[in-house]
C-alpha cells in the first residue's frame, strides 16, 4: 500500500478551472460552437502539458471528443478517466450573482457554469495526473476521456465508441459526473435511474372560440390535460402510473428530509411528497411536468383553449426497463384524458438504467481511497435520478470492464441551475483518491 496523497494546488486548480469555465461550451448551437472547438483544443492541450498523448476526434453530432493516453507499465492494467466540458445553457444572466463564465470566489466556493457539472470534474481529473507525479507516478495505463456533448445526447460519443471499440479498452473505468452526498462525505453512486421524455397534446377544438359566448360547454384543452397530468400522482403528489409499481425500497444511504427540503430548494412551509425520499428518487419511477404550453398569459384573451401540450420526464430506477414504463405511461395518458378529446403521445429520447456492483474489487479500491483521502470511516452509497446514457455504451463495447460512477459534485452545487458552485476541498479531496486509486490498482 502506497502512502497517502494529498492535493493542494489550489492556485493551479483554479486557474484551470477559470480558464474552462470561460468557455460557453453549450453543444448544438451554432453560434457557440467556437467556444466548445476552444473548450476541446484547452483540454487537448492541458492533457499533453501532462505528459499525455492526444487526439481530438470530429464525432457525428458536430462535438469533439479528446482522447489522451499515457503508457504505463506493459503487464499493467488500464483505467479510463471520463468527464466531459460541454455545459447546459447559463439562463437568464440576470438570475446569477456573477458572470457565468468567469470562475468567481464567494464564501469559500467557486462559481460558475460548469463549475461543478462537469468542469470542475475535468480540473480535478488535472489534479490528480499532478499528484500522481507528485508521488512517484503510476504503472497503471492511462486513458483520458473528455467528451463535449454529453448534455445534449452525447451522441457523437457513442458512436464513435460504436465504430472504434478498440480506443476505449480498458481494466477500468471511472466516470467522474456525479459526486458526494454531501460536502466532505466520500461517495459512489451505485446505480443510475434511466428514463424518457413524453410529449403530450390534447386538442378539443378546431379553433378557440370566445369563452363568453362557449365558455361552460365547450371543452377546454388547458382542463383537459391539467386532469390528464393530474392523474399521474396520488393525493399526496407521489407518481402512480397504471400497472407500474411505485413500491422501491432504496438499500443504501438514506437521505434525511430535512436535508432533502434544504438541498431540493423547497420553500418554507410546503409539503414534500414522502418521509423516504431516498425511495422516491433513487428506488421508484417519478414523472415530472418539465413544461407545459398552451396561450401565454400575456397574449391571453377571452376565448377557450382549443389545444395544449406538456412535456414529461420519465425516471424509472435500475431494474425498471424505460421502453416498457414509457408504453405504459402513454397507455395510462390515453385511458384518463377525459371528454374524449383527442390525445397525441410521443416517446422521445428512452435512455437505459445503471448500476455499479460495488462489491467488485475495483468499486471497493476507489471506495478505499475516497475514505482514505477524506479521512473518513464510512463511505456512503447513494443512487442517482439522472442518466448517464454513456455507462450502457461503454458496458456494451467494454464488457470486461468495471465501471464505477463518482466525482466533485455534491447538492451545494445546484448544477443546471443558475450560480452553480463548487467547493474546491471536494476537487481536492476527489482528485487525492483518484490519484491514490491509480497508484494502488493492479497492485
Amino acid at each position: 500500500m502506497t502512502s497517502q496523497i494529498t492535493v493542494t494546488d489550489r492556485e493551479r486548480i483554479f486557474t484551470d478551472l477559470k480558464e474552462l469555465v470561460s468557455f460557453n461550451s453549450v453543444h448544438g448551437r451554432a453560434e457557440l460552437a467556437d467556444a466548445s472547438h476552444a473548450a476541446a483544443e484547452w483540454v487537448a492541450a492541458a492533457l499533453r502539458g501532462h505528459g499525455l498523448s492526444t487526439e481530438v476526434f470530429d464525432t457525428v453530432d458536430g462535438s469533439r471528443t479528446v482522447l489522451g493516453r499515457r503508457a504505463g507499465a506493459a503487464d499493467a492494467p488500464t483505467a479510463l478517466l471520463y468527464s466531459h466540458y460541454d455545459v447546459v445553457p447559463a439562463g437568464p444572466l440576470g438570475q446569477w450573482l456573477s458572470d457565468p463564465f468567469t470562475l468567481t470566489e464567494r464564501d469559500g466556493r467557486w462559481y460558475g457554469r460548469g463549475a461543478a457539472d462537469c468542469k470542475g470534474n475535468v480540473a480535478m481529473h488535472l489534479a490528480a495526473l499532478r499528484a500522481l507525479e507528485a508521488h512517484g507516478g503510476t504503472d497503471v495505463n492511462l486513458t483520458v476521456l473528455i467528451e463535449g456533448s454529453e448534455e445534449n445526447g452525447g451522441v457523437g460519443l457513442d458512436n464513435l465508441i460504436e465504430t472504434r471499440p478498440d480506443l476505449f479498452q480498458a481494466d477500468m473505468i471511472l466516470i467522474a459526473d456525479s459526486g458526494n452526498a454531501a460536502v466532505g462525505v466520500p461517495t459512489l453512486t451505485a446505480s443510475l435511474r434511466g428514463g424518457a421524455q413524453i410529449t403530450v397534446t390534447v386538442d378539443t377544438l378546431k379553433n378557440p372560440v370566445h369563452s363568453g359566448l362557449f365558455g361552460g360547454a365547450a371543452p377546454d384543452a388547458v382542463a383537459a390535460l391539467m386532469r390528464t397530468l393530474n392523474s399521474l400522482y396520488d393525493d399526496n403528489g407521489l407518481t402512480a402510473i397504471d400497472g407500474v409499481d411505485a413500491t422501491g425500497v432504496w438499500a443504501g444511504l438514506p437521505y434525511d428530509p430535512e436535508t432533502f427540503r434544504q438541498d431540493a430548494a423547497v420553500l418554507d412551509g410546503v409539503d414534500i411528497y414522502s418521509q423516504t425520499p431516498a425511495d422516491q428518487v433513487w428506488a421508484r419511477p417519478s414523472v415530472t411536468v418539465t413544461g407545459f404550453s398552451s396561450t401565454p398569459v400575456e397574449e391571453a384573451v377571452n376565448a377557450v383553449p382549443a389545444t395544449a401540450s406538456a412535456r414529461l420526464n420519465l425516471r424509472v430506477p435500475d431494474g425498471m426497463d424505460p421502453h416498457e414504463t414509457a408504453a405504459k405511461v402513454v397507455a395510462h395518458v390515453e385511458r384518463h384524458t377525459p371528454w374524449n378529446a383527442r390525445v397525441t403521445v410521443t416517446v422521445d429520447d428512452v435512455n437505459p438504467t445503471f448500476s455499479t456492483d460495488v462489491t467488485a474489487p475495483g468499486a471497493r479500491l476507489l471506495g478505499e481511497c475516497l475514505k482514505d483521502a477524506y479521512g473518513a470511516g464510512e463511505l456512503a452509497l447513494v443512487g442517482s435520478g439522472g442518466s448517464i446514457p454513456l455507462t450502457a455504451t461503454l458496458k456494451k463495447a467494454v464488457p470486461q470492464a468495471e465501471i464505477v460512477i463518482f466525482g466533485v459534485e455534491e447538492p451545494q452545487c445546484t448544477i443546471h441551475s443558475p450560480n452553480e458552485s463548487v467547493d474546491p476541498g471536494e476537487i481536492e479531496h476527489v482528485a487525492a483518491a483518484e490519484a491514490m486509486f491509480l497508484q494502488r490498482f493492479g497492485k
